[in-house]
């Protein structure tokens, strides 16, 4: 896959992710959902669908993949455990406290610690100039998002889980990459997201909560919640095996952008707050920045392929 491509699918995934924050509040809405136990039953349907979806089709046109899939079984269990069940569970109940282009936002705070420290886990992923600079760009504006009309920070319980839900995601990533590279894309998106969300229904079960998904106008939001899933997870699973993850990482820093847009069309929430302009332009320029090329570097990589 091509450099253009790759980034170009990348940002496919970004929109696709960013819609999700508007698209969950407004299936809160529609199915009444108001308590945690409400909102983990949620997260366990949206993935136990797409899960489910995926593991019978990849069955049909993959069979021989499934050979992977037995050595792959801890692996595959815990991007499930890290990506999926506590992700979305921390995830879900903080977006009840936060808008969702603010929770967007501060869900980048786990990529930007990793595109610091991505050397612990990658001795091939060095650090460079390009990436700080990206970092504390990208950090300021993450930072921005949290003031108040007052000037002060204005952090609540939805922002800390949110963060949580953050450091979950990219311990996924970091697994899915470093010990899950041989498996298919497919066969590790399907069943970490029928183990995640099996887990989070039970979950939801256990502890009372209720949603009511009825054949009305409304289902469309679930319809497209389990389509994302499906759809983006597989491309970022496929995209990682080959990919440079802290770049990648830091590519993520767009989902805000997607979430606030979509945010302001189907919720109408205030994006033009202060802080959000300055936090898109920081962003922004932390991904231009980090992903300058390196002249000095180039030759020798080219000439390697020629050989």
């Amino acid at each position: 896959m091509g450099k253009v491509k790759t980034v170009l699918s990348v940002l496919v995934v970004m929109f696709l992710w960013g819609s999700l924050y508007p698209l969950i509040k407004l299936g809160y809405k529609a199915y009444q959902i108001k308590t945690v136990a409400d909102t983990l039953l949620f997260a366990g349907i949206r993935f136990a669908i797409s899960g489910g979806v995926l593991c019978v089709f990849a069955l049909i046109t993959r069979r021989k993949s499934f050979q992977t899939l037995k050595p792959n079984l801890l692996p595959i269990g815990l991007i499930g455990l890290f990506s999926i069940i506590m992700h979305y569970g921390f995830l879900y109940v903080g977006l009840q406290f936060t808008d969702s282009s603010k929770t967007s936002i501060l869900k980048q705070v786990g990529a930007l610690f990793f595109v610091c420290f991505s050397w612990l886990f990658f001795k091939d992923d060095k650090f460079n100039w390009k990436k700080l600079v990206g970092v504390l760009l990208g950090f300021t504006g993450v930072v921005a998002t949290s003031f108040s009309s007052t000037g002060f920070l204005a952090f609540k319980i939805g922002d800390a889980m949110t963060i949580v839900a953050s450091f979950c995601l990219v311990f996924g990533d970091i697994v899915s990459k470093k010990i899950a590279p041989s498996s298919d894309p497919m066969i590790v998106t399907s069943f970490s997201q029928l183990f995640g969300g099996v887990v989070l229904l039970v979950a939801g079960l256990v502890m009372g909560g209720k949603v009511t998904i009825g054949f009305n106008i409304d289902l469309w939001i679930i319809a497209y919640i389990c389509f994302a899933s499906i759809f983006s997870y597989t491309l970022w699973y496929s995209i990682l095996r080959k990919g440079n993850l802290s770049k990648l990482f830091i590519i993520k820093f767009s989902v805000p952008i997607f979430s606030c847009i979509m945010g302001w069309l189907l919720l109408g929430e205030d994006i033009l707050k202060w802080q959000y302009p300055i936090a898109f332009l920081l962003i922004c320029a932390g991904i231009f920045i980090s992903n300058l090329k390196n002249k000095k570097k180039s030759e020798p990589i080219q000439q390697e392929k020629t050989e």
